[in-house]
């Protein structure tokens, strides 16, 4: 993953659009498979599908709906990225964004490794 956010990186700093574009798309289609493999076979899904907190829940409940709502974001963030280089060839759009997208998923990475890893 990381590999793959370089070479978007590496596309944005040499302003190469379209090197950019199918960077950020080998990523964010990556990120949907790894990130689908955790929350089909680590993660349990919260009741009614919901990330929202509510009702009676344990620690690792918790923990997991917080994982799985951090899957949806980071998503969010690179398909964003991904869109704007697809739809509008925004290229300083993306830029801006990848800070948001390395921070969100660095201290996902972190947080799965000292809490979820672990335990398995």
């Amino acid at each position: 993953m990381d590999e793959l956010f370089g070479r978007f990186l590496a596309a944005a700093e040499a302003r190469q659009t379209d090197a950019a574009l199918e960077a950020i798309a080998d990523f964010d289609d990556a990120l949907r498979r790894h990130t689908g493999l955790e929350e089909s076979d680590l993660y349990g899904a919260p009741a009614g599908r919901k990330l929202a907190a509510g009702g009676e829940e344990t620690d690792g409940q918790q923990r997991d709906r917080e994982l799985l709502l951090e899957h949806v974001q980071i998503r969010e963030v690179s398909g964003m990225m991904r869109r704007l280089l697809a739809e509008r060839g925004d290229l300083p759009g993306a830029r801006a964004l990848a800070a948001n997208l390395a921070r969100r998923w660095d201290a996902h990475t972190a947080r799965e490794e000292r809490e979820v890893f672990p335990r398995l």
